[in-house]
């Protein structure tokens, strides 16, 4: 699944950079949108990110582009890598972040749920 996100001037942070915690955000939303499509009707909760760590920074006016790819599904986990890229004018895409977003299927209650593949 692709997804796109305009940094705003809402997005920076007091350097003018895209605040990372936008893009954590962002990553978590597009990673769980997938998770959710892919198994309708299912609930999931965020358990984890791999690793977060920034390759470059962000200006205003960026288009970001969010590739979402399911990694594995376990009994009651499914995990889901996402990598974030910042498109210039010219169609170049220059990474930005990538990590492995797991979540957990839970009832209304919380407890854990088996996923049926």
């Amino acid at each position: 699944m692709q997804n796109h996100k305009l940094v705003l001037p809402e997005h920076l942070n007091h350097f003018g950079f895209l605040f990372g915690g936008y893009l954590l955000k962002w990553v978590d939303e597009v990673a769980w949108i997938a998770a959710s499509l892919e198994f309708p009707g299912y609930q999931f909760v965020t358990v984890g990110m791999e690793t977060v760590e920034f390759h470059k920074s962000v200006r205003e006016g960026a288009i970001l582009i969010f590739q979402v790819n399911r990694i594995r599904t376990g009994n009651t986990s499914v995990n889901y890598g996402v990598t974030v890229r910042i498109s210039d004018q010219e169609g170049f895409n220059e990474p930005v972040f990538s990590t492995n977003v797991t979540f957990v299927r839970v009832d209304g209650n919380g407890a854990k749920l088996s996923i049926e593949n």
